[in-house]
């Protein structure tokens, strides 16, 4: 369904029943809502879950770019309260990762939880972004896409059962919008403000994800005081993807543990 906002729409799914516990699903650079679809249906049947295609991508909007870091968070902000949502455990992969950090940070009221899939709080750098930018500007996004899926999916990326419907979300997107997104990502280091963070929190890495390394997932992770962390083995950037069997059972667990199931 298409969400009005007050400066742009956004594609969103929500399924579970009305007034269940809220989890939110925030996805990567250059994929989109999709990218849940093995690890919804695994999820405890009470939750209500929103998940939705962030400004840029899938069946969302595509501004002009660059974006700021804050115009997603607001995104989330507002989504969520459009469906009423609060006191939710939000899953951020990646760049989804940068806006749950934000989000908790500017509206504690609204998360309770976080989980944090592959995902820093700080990926790269601005000089790493901007190469990117211009390589893409330049060549496009299919030209992009095997190192992509190189770093997400380790060296034997071709083999991966899942890689050609990621590779076919990337190549399928408007390229300003992953520059956008990009260009948010470059611009955003959540270090001191994510130290600040004290609530329940999980940190999953993928031992083959060259994007955001085990050690950086887990440097992120020890930020936040009594986080906890998850490697998933033979996964790389996009476990649920991989191994959505063994992602839906350590979120469902974590949603468990920390009461909001």
């Amino acid at each position: 369904m298409l969400v009005y906002l007050d400066d742009i729409r956004l594609n969103a799914e929500v399924s579970g029943p009305v007034g269940g516990p809220a989890v939110v699903l925030l996805h990567a650079l250059g994929t989109n809502l999709s990218i849940w679809d093995a690890v919804v249906p695994l999820l405890p049947r009470s939750c209500r879950v929103l998940r939705f295609d962030q400004r840029g991508h899938g069946g969302s909007d595509v501004p002009e770019p660059p974006y700021a870091m804050g115009a997603l968070i607001r995104d989330a902000e507002r989504m969520m309260a459009h469906f009423g949502m609060r006191d939710a455990v939000v899953v951020g992969l990646s760049l989804g990762g940068l806006v749950a950090q934000g989000l908790a940070v500017k509206r504690l009221d609204l998360v309770r939880g976080m989980v944090l899939s592959n995902t820093a709080a700080k990926i790269g750098s601005a000089q790493m972004w901007g190469e990117r930018v211009a390589q893409v500007q330049a060549t496009g996004l299919a030209d992009y896409a095997p190192g992509a899926m190189a770093r997400m999916f380790g060296r034997r990326w071709q083999e991966v059962a899942g890689m050609p419907r990621v590779r076919a979300m990337l190549e399928g997107m408007d390229p300003r919008g992953w520059v956008g997104c990009a260009s948010a990502i470059a611009g955003t280091d959540f270090y001191t403000p994510t130290a600040a963070l004290t609530l329940p929190t999980l940190a999953i890495a993928g031992a083959n994800d060259g994007t955001t390394p085990p050690d950086l997932v887990r440097e992120t992770a020890d930020l936040i005081l009594g986080s906890r962390f998850h490697l998933m083995r033979g996964a790389g950037h996009l476990p649920m993807v991989e191994k959505p069997e063994e992602y839906g059972a350590v979120l469902s667990e974590f949603l468990v543990s920390v009461g909001q199931v």
